[in-house]
């Protein structure tokens, strides 16, 4: 039994969510989002709440019955609130900018990284080592933030690369003479 999936979805205040069949739609403050639910699992409304359940007790069922949950429970607090990552610049020379819809990274390579700021996705950078990653989609704002990491991720010597903010790099000690 999912311990996640037998528990009901409030719906916070200021947001508005039908269900359609099997689609979700949730409306917010900061914007609109869908989730088709997987036909194994049974999505309705029941008084204010969205409840989800298997359709049948197989294994794949029960499997997909919390991970809609929780995409749904997602979906709700991204427009809502809204999710954010942070990520962390080491090294020397190493930084970011932003120019207009494309981020900058001077990575210690031959040439700058133009990394372009997806759909929906807003990126700031406080400081040239800090990037701020922002948006309604949790899954998106996670992948954004994983593929500026992909680009020179933390190597564990001297820690210099992109991490994400309160990583823990497990260092190696160096050559002993």
């Amino acid at each position: 039994m999912s311990r996640i999936g037998k528990k009901p979805i409030a719906i916070p205040d200021g947001v508005t969510a039908s269900v359609d069949g099997q689609t979700v739609s949730v409306k917010g403050t900061k914007g609109e989002l869908k989730f088709v639910v997987n036909d194994e699992v049974l999505v309705k409304m029941e008084g204010g709440a969205i409840a989800v359940d298997p359709r049948d007790q197989t294994k794949t069922a029960r499997s997909k019955w919390g991970m809609s949950r929780t995409m749904i429970a997602n979906i709700l607090s991204g427009v809502k609130t809204g999710f954010e990552r942070k990520l962390e610049i080491s090294g020397v020379g190493y930084r970011a900018s932003l120019q207009g819809k494309n981020l900058q990274l001077a990575l210690g390579f031959s040439h700058d990284v133009l990394y372009p700021v997806p759909e929906g996705i807003t990126i700031t950078v406080p400081k040239p080592t800090e990037i701020v990653i922002n948006g309604i989609d949790k899954q998106r704002v996670g992948q954004v933030a994983a593929e500026i990491r992909e680009y020179r991720g933390p190597e564990p010597y001297k820690g210099k690369g992109v991490k994400y903010a309160g990583e823990k790099i497990v260092r190696k000690e160096g050559k002993k003479k």
